[in-house]
């Protein structure tokens, strides 16, 4: 079980340990991955490592978030845009070349910018204070170069991963991304050549949840029918680290018999 989500439960222990227990699954093993709003790509490319290297036949890959719990509420810029959630996939060992393998990865990272997302109080370095002390236990994002800098990475990991993915043609049918804000959305497809329809979009009606941005969207886009089986499907995220990354996939047959 891999939990990516920048709200766990504690500092210490991990989330995942309690979630593998409470769904039942015994002494599986569970860990948290936290890679902000790219979490749930770095979860799948762990995930299908570990499937790869033969540690595991299934993994569980969920993203889940609070961001309700560390937005400052006089922050009107970024209480407006986040929401809470969580959505999950189960990855399993297969084939390849059938449906729902996931194609090439690109992730990448850049702590040079690690002051533009932050949550600057409660770890190691700046632990919470005694009384009287300064303390910001709250998110901060620098907006303005959040926006140049997801634009251009998201653009970048999604025109490798497409590159590799040898598809006919060489775009995806579909565009499910993190859902950072419409204008990130839109400026991405754009720059990689898909039309905007072809986007799909959900951050109107859940906000920016992000680590369970991607999964979330993916089962709007199931269950609205903008996914069906041998669509083919991008999925690209950028967030705090910095970090961002980008797979492919084509979507498999899912349906209950």
């Amino acid at each position: 079980v891999i939990v990516a989500t920048t709200t766990p439960d504690h500092p210490c222990p991990a989330t995942a340990p309690l979630v593998a227990t409470r769904l039942g699954l015994g002494t599986v093993p569970a860990f948290d991955l936290a890679a902000v709003c790219t979490g749930f790509l770095y979860g799948l490319a762990a995930g299908a490592g570990l499937i790869a290297a033969g540690t595991a036949e299934r993994v569980l890959v969920i993203g889940a978030e609070t961001f309700s719990r560390i937005l400052d509420p006089e922050d009107r810029s970024s209480r407006a845009i986040f929401g809470d959630g969580a959505g999950a996939v189960v990855l399993r060992a297969g084939e390849p070349d059938e449906p729902g393998a996931l194609g090439p990865f690109d992730l990448g990272s850049d702590g040079s910018g690690s002051d533009l997302i932050t949550v600057r109080t409660g770890g190691s370095r700046d632990p919470y204070p005694t009384a009287g002390d300064a303390a910001d236990p709250y998110f901060r994002m620098n907006g303005k170069a959040v926006f140049r800098n997801a634009v251009e990475r998201m653009t970048e990991s999604s025109r490798r991963v497409l590159d590799r993915a040898g598809w006919t043609g060489g775009l995806p049918d579909l565009v499910v991304a993190h859902q950072a804000n419409l204008r990130i959305l839109y400026a991405v497809a754009d720059r990689i050549g898909v039309d905007r329809a072809d986007c799909f979009v959900n951050i109107d009606r859940v906000g920016n949840t992000a680590a369970a941005s991607i999964p979330l969207a993916l089962g709007d886009a199931d269950r609205s029918g903008a996914l069906s089986a041998g669509r083919r499907v991008l999925l690209t995220a950028f967030g705090g680290g910095l970090t961002w990354g980008a797979c492919t996939l084509t979507w498999p047959d899912i349906r209950p018999a």
